[in-house]
């Protein structure tokens, strides 16, 4: 009973944390490009991690870092670029339903790559998530003219990263503890990302006003967004299964959503149909 409770409690918490990221890259790209953003969050990330949880690399086994190198391409530094990326073109609440289909994702690759099986219900739960999804582009295309929908597919890419993330760690760092797993990740990415920072004229533009308001909200999503929520939703992971932990997704477009309408953002009718269409695929896809 306790553990579900716990495992619960995280996934509304973490629901909170990661619904709110995507209003937080909004606000970093307002003075930052995609790269910068992406390379902050992780160098924030890292240095932070690294202060408060060095000792735990030692948990990592030789073997293992090969895992964890892949999962943090996959799980942080491919998606963070991505999806900063999609969100100069499309709305931020946008950004987190797509992001929904994460357990989609992790469904399909987890039948056909790791061996998990599955039901005929979650298939037809995969179709009409993926039909969701198309509506919700296209309207989105039609009726946001000034925006390039096309980069709707970076979002899309991303949350393919994470489902294939959530398997790996599942099946091959289930025995290691979630701090270590963080750590690691971002022991890994730091010399990657200050590579890109360095790359991207980021040092010539630092001392502007905009540009250090916006490091202060890629400072709270590095924090937060990051390095908490990593550690919550490995811990999650661990506790559950691999389609639990990214029914997160359930939650984030709601949060996401009433984040965008407060920051001036709309969503069409058909597209909230499109939404709720995605949400109902994941349900299904995700319910055992």
């Amino acid at each position: 009973m306790k553990a579900i409770q716990s495992k619960w409690f995280f996934l509304i918490f973490l629901s909170l944390i990661w619904g709110s990221s995507f209003i937080l890259i909004k606000r970093g790209l307002v003075g930052l490009t995609p790269f910068q953003l992406g390379s902050l969050r992780m160098i924030f990330a890292a240095v932070f991690l690294l202060s408060v949880g060095f000792r735990s690399l030692k948990n990592i086994k030789q073997h293992q870092w090969k895992y964890i190198a892949l999962t943090a391409m996959m799980g942080t530094f491919f998606p963070a670029y991505l999806f900063s990326i999609a969100q100069t073109q499309i709305d931020s609440s946008i950004s987190a339903i797509l992001n929904s289909l994460t357990p989609l994702g992790t469904l399909v690759l987890g039948a056909l790559v790791f061996g998990l099986s599955f039901q005929r219900r979650q298939v037809f739960g995969v179709i009409i998530g993926l039909l969701g999804s198309a509506l919700l582009i296209l309207n989105g295309a039609v009726n946001h003219p000034g925006q390039n929908y096309w980069f709707a597919t970076l979002a899309i890419c991303g949350a393919i990263c994470y489902a294939i993330n959530v398997n790996l760690i599942k099946k091959y760092l289930s025995d290691l503890n979630p701090l270590s797993i963080t750590v690691g990740n971002f022991t890994v990415l730091l010399i990657p990302a200050f590579i890109i920072l360095c790359c991207s004229n980021f040092f010539e533009v630092a001392h502007l006003p905009n540009v250090k308001t916006s490091m202060l909200f890629v400072g709270v999503l590095a924090v937060f967004g990051t390095c908490v929520a990593n550690v919550i939703y490995f811990k999650l992971i661990h506790i559950s299964s691999p389609i639990f932990a990214s029914s997160v997704t359930y939650m984030l477009p709601v949060v996401a959503c009433v984040w965008g309408i407060l920051d001036g953002e709309s969503l069409t009718l058909v597209q909230a149909l499109g939404a709720f269409i995605v949400l109902i695929g994941v349900y299904l896809s995700a319910r055992k």
